[in-house]
């Protein structure tokens, strides 16, 4: 964070730029996990569905099979909660549009149909933080289900095909705990470890120190949001405690950088990389203090799920304005499958309008590219329908492997693999779906991002005026337990870790709205002045600990296996 202080009531707004938008990053540590569950959890279905001569009812099968692409980032226990609730909610969305295309072919119903339900899908997805791929793969789905000719005598036959393959998905989904248990935690906790140590190699005050800094809180909230997610009792509980312990020294580090060693915070990371046993700094009083503070959040209870939509309701009606006017505007040009231009409107979404309009552009030029690489695939995906379904399944996994380097790579796949689920029902015209699905992304694109640009969220300065007064709150709380002598055990750690993440919400919150349009001044010199003493009482919380004579800074060893 720079030290420089900003005007007041300077409007912080981003222009919106095409620089960095396309360029690729490096892949995501676990990429082929998501690819080949997402294989696993799609191939069956199809293969039996080939095989029975029925691959017309694959679009009701990949419903379920697709909910194998969320989670993967959660310990196995939070993962099982959180892949059951994604397949009733992929469930509910399929039954409505499935209920729906039953009682009328009104297609300006259907589009308004499915605009309402992409907007409770994002909404819904951004307060339970599902997680990637988010509300696309669920709107998706239901789209694509409400322009599916249906009875209703059909319905609960195809809501059990759905549901079956859901379940398969979900047995995929839980599969690898049966190798390493332990493997989402593990590498949470190396994260947090390997983002410290980056900060600490600057001493906090190298080239690039403040974006490091807050890459680290992230990755350390984020560590404690899947340890926190752990049982806290039995046999999980053990490993959870010891790397408990590693997470509040990368939180140490991110205090106090240039009393930090980099290289070991590197070498606990490491260690945890493999199945090996979990490192341990020592088991002393001190660390004993610490972790009550972790008990403690443990017993506070979430935020009701209302309080987390109320923030979100700009961006449900952004969702369902711009999905309903793209599926419009695609039926006056006469486009045979409105879905198309409006679950691109659905994708396009963002915290905020230059985010949004980062993935406007990475959509369209991923749509685009992968029509191109359509019309290369299409005569061989003709030759039969197993040529046809293992060419879905190649896509499939490409697509899960390459949008973590970039969206728009990821899409150069996706787009041809829904191209050719269309035709599982039957070949059809190349040219007349590459034309289809080229203006239907144009169109998409173009009126969901007006869209977004119509509908302002004003709301975006009120919420960093509530985090900035959060910070001041929980720096003073810290600041009065550092001015007593013998604060109660667990009291300053939890002190601290509070103050910690409410400057991990500040700095989030700061960045959401200084990306929006049209927005009211939003108080920089505030959120600098909130960001500056804050850190300074985190440092100074860190040097209190490290005074205590009980600490024992050895590095042992936790006789803890994955």
């Amino acid at each position: 964070m720079s030290s420089a202080t900003p005007t007041p009531g300077t409007s912080p707004v981003r222009r919106l730029s095409l620089a960095g938008v396309l360029r690729l990053r490096r892949p995501s540590e676990i990429w082929f996990k998501p690819a080949l569950s997402s294989v696993a959890a799609v191939a069956p279905p199809n293969l039996l569905l080939l095989a029975f001569g029925r691959l017309d009812l694959a679009m009701y099968t990949m419903a379920g099979s697709l909910c194998a692409l969320y989670a993967h980032n959660r310990p196995y226990a939070a993962r099982a909660r959180t892949l059951a609730w994604v397949v009733l909610g992929m469930l509910g969305g399929v039954a409505v549009a499935l209920v729906t295309a039953s009682l009328t072919r009104d297609a300006v119903v259907l589009v308004t149909v499915g605009a309402l339900l992409a907007a409770v899908q994002k909404a819904l997805c951004d307060a339970t933080r599902v997680g990637p791929p988010g509300n696309v793969v669920l709107t998706f789905i239901s789209s694509a289900a409400l322009f599916v000719p249906q009875t209703l005598g059909q319905v609960p036959g195809h809501l059990a095909l759905a549901a079956a393959a859901g379940v398969w998905a979900w047995l995929v989904g839980m599969a690898p705990a049966l190798v390493r248990p332990h493997g989402p935690e593990r590498r949470a906790t190396a994260q947090a470890l390997n983002a410290a140590a980056a900060y600490a190699a600057t001493r906090g005050t190298g080239d690039g120190h403040a974006a490091l800094r807050a890459a680290g809180y992230a990755a350390v909230q984020a560590a404690w949001q899947t340890l926190l997610s752990l049982p806290a009792t039995g046999a999980r509980a053990t490993t959870r405690h010891a790397l408990e312990r590693l997470v509040v020294r990368a939180e140490v580090a991110l205090a106090a950088p240039a009393d930090t060693d980099p290289e070991r915070l590197r070498d606990w990371a490491h260690a945890l990389r493999g199945g090996g046993r979990i490192p341990r700094t020592g088991d002393t009083p001190a660390d004993t203090d610490e972790l009550l503070g972790v008990d403690a959040e443990l017993a506070a209870r979430p935020a009701p799920l209302w309080q987390r939509l109320g923030p979100l309701a700009p961006i449900a009606v952004r969702t369902a304005l711009g999905c309903a006017l793209a599926g419009y505007a695609s039926l006056a040009l006469g486009i045979g499958r409105p879905y198309w231009a409006l679950v691109t409107a659905a994708a396009l979404y963002q915290a905020n309008i230059t985010l949004t309009w980062s993935r406007a552009v990475q959509r369209v030029v991923g749509n685009l590219a992968g029509v191109l690489l359509f019309a290369a695939i299409a005569p061989l995906a003709h030759l039969g329908q197993a040529l046809l379904v293992l060419c879905c399944l190649a896509l499939n996994f490409g697509a899960e492997a390459l949008i973590t380097r970039n969206y728009w790579l990821g899409s150069v796949c996706v787009t041809p693999m829904a191209l050719l689920v269309t035709e599982f029902a039957g070949y059809q015209a190349p040219g007349d779906l590459m034309t289809e699905r080229a203006v239907d992304t144009l169109v998409g694109a173009l009126v969901g991002f007006l869209a977004a640009v119509v509908v302002t969220n004003r709301r975006a300065g009120n919420r960093v005026e509530q985090a900035v007064t959060a910070a001041d709150r929980a720096r003073e709380r810290t600041a009065r337990l550092l001015a007593e002598p013998a604060p109660a055990p667990g009291a300053l750690e939890t002190a601290r870790r509070g103050l910690a993440a409410a400057l991990t919400d500040l700095r989030a919150t700061a960045e959401g709205a200084a990306g929006e349009w049209w927005g009211r001044a939003l108080p920089q010199e505030r959120v600098v002045l909130a960001e500056q003493s804050g850190h300074r009482t985190l440092a100074e919380a860190v040097r209190r600990q490290a005074a205590r004579p009980d600490r024992d800074t050895g590095t042992r060893t936790e006789d803890v296996r994955p």
